[in-house]
């Protein structure tokens, strides 16, 4: 190297020892921040762990104190349907069937004709029924004629005895004297025995019609009472075909059809009353342990969802499960039986009054959350805890009018009914 080289290497200042050094130092300040985030970053991941923590002990404490809180005493199932009573109508006599008043899906009031049978036959039975019970208290009245007439008879036959035992005696005291001949005392004993003999028939004739009326007035005699049930059964048959509903509800189901021959064993229609309807819940044999007549359920329905929640309360719980009432019940004799739980019927009763503002129908799926904090009631009642009765008036007026129709007959034919009566009034017909 020259020594101008060196006087410039000189003339700069810095040698190249002192070039590395300060390069050194410039760098030193970029590699400190790099060795500062390094040793932070191991605190952040510890913090973020610790909340993490935290939180996951803060919702398994919120989901125990919410179970123990709320959950702990319900339980509930999906497997629950809404069940009612299905009326199948069928009709109580026979005959053809000539008009249809209802459809399936209608609505149809108790004691509304829903279909009317062909009433020719059973308005000619009333006819004669009629006739016969008009026929049968003229001869009961005659019985009783009869009876007054033999009654007279008999005072006729005593009192032709009494003349003749007269006469006889008065002859024998004359025949004393020989007055009368032995012929004519002989004449007079035979006139009494005749007198007698006709007395006892008499007699015994007045007993046989006073047998047929004793104990009995001509419109309470048997004769007319069994003549009266005549005309009622006649009656009967002829409003039985008119069918009528026995219920108020809607009908599910119509089998019948113009024309059809029907008889009392033929389902005509089907009609489920939707404001008596219940829950049937399958619960499992393991939640049974704590369910008690009478504790409070809510029902969620799918037709509504989760906006509509019915209220109600178990009405009681079946005495089999499904699989052992069924009509062919599982047998697990083989050996590769495998355990199933089994699910038992539970009964849920609804708020009449909800039920009415959100209708449920039959066959409906639903969900039954049970609150069985109340260990009170008890699993199996032997009373009753809701009312089964079923009953209904819908026949009640099948009888109107018959009773009036039987004393206007009896009175007519007895000679003291109204002098003048219609002839729409006495051949009255169920229409």
């Amino acid at each position: 190297m020259s020594e101008q080289d060196n006087s410039r290497q000189h003339g700069s200042g810095q040698s190249p020892l002192g070039q590395n050094q300060s390069q050194s130092k410039q760098d030193l300040p970029q590699q400190q921040p790099a060795d500062a985030t390094d040793k932070t970053q191991p605190r952040k991941r510890g913090r973020a762990g610790n909340v993490l923590m935290i939180g996951a002990l803060l919702v398994i404490a919120g989901v125990g104190f919410y179970y123990f809180v709320f959950e702990r005493n319900r339980v509930n199932t999906d497997d629950a349907y809404v069940n009612g009573n299905m009326v199948r109508l069928t009709p109580q006599t026979s005959g053809t069937v000539v008009a249809i008043n209802t459809d399936q899906t209608q609505f149809v009031q108790r004691g509304q004709v829903l279909a009317q049978l062909d009433p020719h036959d059973n308005e000619f039975a009333l006819e004669q029924a009629e006739a016969n019970l008009g026929q049968t208290v003229r001869e009961v009245a005659q019985l009783f004629t009869e009876e007054t007439r033999d009654s007279a008879a008999v005072v006729s036959a005593q009192t032709q005895l009494t003349q003749a035992t007269q006469d006889l005696e008065r002859d024998r005291a004359v025949f004393a004297v020989h007055g009368v001949s032995q012929e004519t005392i002989e004449h007079d004993e035979h006139a009494v025995r005749s007198s007698r003999a006709t007395l006892d028939q008499a007699r015994a004739t007045l007993a046989s019609a006073r047998a047929a009326i004793v104990g009995a007035s001509p419109d309470t005699h048997p004769r007319v009472l069994q003549a009266e049930a005549g005309l009622r059964t006649a009656w009967l048959a002829a409003a039985r075909t008119k069918i009528v509903a026995p219920v108020s509800g809607y009908v599910v189901r119509r089998s019948v059809q113009l024309g059809q021959q029907v008889s009392p064993s033929t389902e005509l229609l089907a009609i489920v009353p939707v404001d008596a309807v219940w829950i049937d819940a399958n619960f499992k044999e393991n939640q049974l342990r704590d369910l008690r007549i009478g504790q409070p359920v809510n029902v969620e329905a799918d037709i509504y969802g989760s906006h509509v929640t019915y209220h109600g309360k178990v009405l009681g719980l079946n005495a089999g499960t499904g699989s052992a009432l069924a009509v062919l019940p599982a047998q697990n004799a083989s050996g590769n039986w495998i355990k199933i739980v089994q699910r038992l019927p539970v009964r849920i009763g609804l708020d009449p009054q909800e039920l009415s503002h959100h209708p449920l129908f039959v066959g409906l799926s639903t969900t039954v959350d049970v609150n069985t904090s109340n260990l009170d009631g008890s699993s199996l009642s032997e009373k009753p805890v809701w009312s089964a009765a079923l009953d209904t008036g819908a026949y009640g007026d099948q009888m109107s009018g018959a009773e009036d129709e039987i004393r206007k007959i009896v009175a007519t034919n007895l000679g003291n009914a109204p002098a003048v009566v219609s002839s729409a009034d006495v051949n009255r017909r169920v229409r």
